[in-house]
């Protein structure tokens, strides 16, 4: 049946022109540029449309999409750019503000990111930017001094994996009367962590460290002796 051939061949010709004609075409490029409108439409994917916060419920589904856990200290960086002023929320002001600066308006845009994020926790000045700024972010608004539980687990967070003495600390407060810390203790933890070594021959009594430290000093180098006390001969 040469009729149907031919038109098999005509059509398999037509089909081949048209890919070579869309091939030659230019492609449209995807935008790079910053686009306030997109970030704001972005921001709504979390909330209501009329909604002016990102709360808990909608935190959970923004970190599923950018592939982070919501306890990852990355989130507290990001945070921190944002300027946000309550643990768990952002505003449309602060991530409007805070992800203009960061040139992110859409899901893929910040997750190429999260690797200078992560940067600004391995410089020492920024981080101790963050640390401090991590106290008033976990704080109640309406108390000076953040709670011992909020602050144990802050400190996990940001000194957990790079202080040798962090879990010690950590006990010591377990057993402490502390029920609150303050935020001058706040911020002379993280100077303790990076002055005082570990076995603690640097440390001076005479030292200007709030009494808390003063105290975990004494607690540790008891509990060290009392665990030497203890161990066979």
């Amino acid at each position: 049946m040469p009729s149907r051939r031919r038109r098999r061949d005509n059509s398999s010709n037509e089909e081949t022109a048209a890919k070579k004609s869309r091939a030659q075409q230019p492609k449209k490029e995807v935008s790079t540029e910053f686009n306030k409108k997109r970030c704001l439409t972005w921001f709504h994917e979390y909330t209501g449309t009329s909604e002016e916060t990102l709360g808990p419920e909608g935190m959970e589904k923004f970190c599923e999409d950018i592939g982070v856990e919501p306890e990852n200290i990355v989130m507290l960086a990001l945070a921190y750019k944002l300027n946000a002023k309550n643990m768990g929320f952002f505003t449309v002001e602060e991530w409007m503000k805070g992800m203009t600066e960061l040139q992110c308006d859409t899901i893929g845009k910040l997750q190429n990111r999260l690797d200078y994020l992560r940067a600004m926790l391995n410089d020492p000045a920024i981080f101790k930017n963050i640390y401090r700024f991590a106290f008033d972010f976990a704080r109640e608004k309406d108390q000076r001094s953040m709670d011992i539980d909020t602050a144990k687990a802050m400190l996990s967070l940001v000194l957990g994996k790079n202080w040798p003495l962090f879990s010690s600390f950590h006990q010591f407060l377990e057993q402490a009367k502390y029920k609150v810390i303050n935020k001058d203790q706040w911020c002379n933890i993280l100077e303790f962590s990076r002055a005082i070594r570990p076995d603690l021959e640097n440390y001076d009594e005479d030292g200007a460290w709030p009494v808390m430290l003063d105290e975990f000093v004494e607690w540790l180098k008891e509990h060290k002796l009392h665990a030497d006390d203890q161990m066979p001969l």
